[in-house]
């Protein structure tokens, strides 16, 4: 089974894609730990990547599209795949259409967390205190929920159409959320 996470940085999505690995037996794909794997082996894409972050950009969808076609190509990863944080934007949702159909696989359930700024914004500073994560001090994490704001309204129209997509009240608390996407999963 494949699942396509998203919301807003600070929504939660680690959290649940935890969860659902747990659940389904799945892996997590969450784009951010790719990228953030990058940076600590300070590759070339690393650089690129830690500027376009300090900046409140997002990284280029050509970067990113690249690092998800090797994961969606491993066999060992198939039809196991849960998104978290990708697509981000249409280009990237196309983009992830292709290579499904490519690998003969399909996404069968798109959970979005839905959190307003402020809620956003508290919960990534005690992030900030707890992990320790340098991509959130505030004035970063107001850019960052900005862009991924207007980037991926499109994606949301783009999913929202789909029968297997499902809007989360992300302000509930964590096991509230669990408990929606169970019933929602029934495994």
């Amino acid at each position: 089974m494949n699942i396509i996470l998203f919301g807003p940085p600070g929504a939660g999505k680690g959290t649940q894609a935890k969860y659902i690995v747990k659940k389904t037996n799945g892996i997590q794909i969450s784009t951010g730990d790719m990228l953030r794997e990058e940076i600590q082996n300070n590759s070339e894409i690393g650089k690129k990547i830690i500027n376009d972050m300090n900046e409140g950009k997002f990284v280029s969808d050509e970067i990113v599209n690249e690092l998800v076609k090797k994961v969606i190509f491993d066999p060992k990863k198939k039809e196991r795949l849960i998104f978290d944080g990708y697509p981000r934007s249409i280009s990237q949702a196309k983009n992830l259409n292709i290579l499904l159909d490519q690998s003969n696989q399909k996404i069968d359930f798109i959970f979005f967390l839905n959190v307003n700024k402020e809620i956003i914004v508290k919960r990534i500073e005690k992030r900030k205190i707890l992990e320790e994560r340098s991509d959130d001090d505030s004035n970063t994490i107001l850019k960052r929920y900005d862009t991924y704001m207007e980037l991926t309204k499109p994606v949301l129209e783009f999913y929202s159409k789909n029968s297997n997509f499902y809007e989360i009240d992300g302000t509930l608390e964590i096991d509230e959320i669990t408990a929606k996407i169970d019933s929602f999963l029934n495994v």
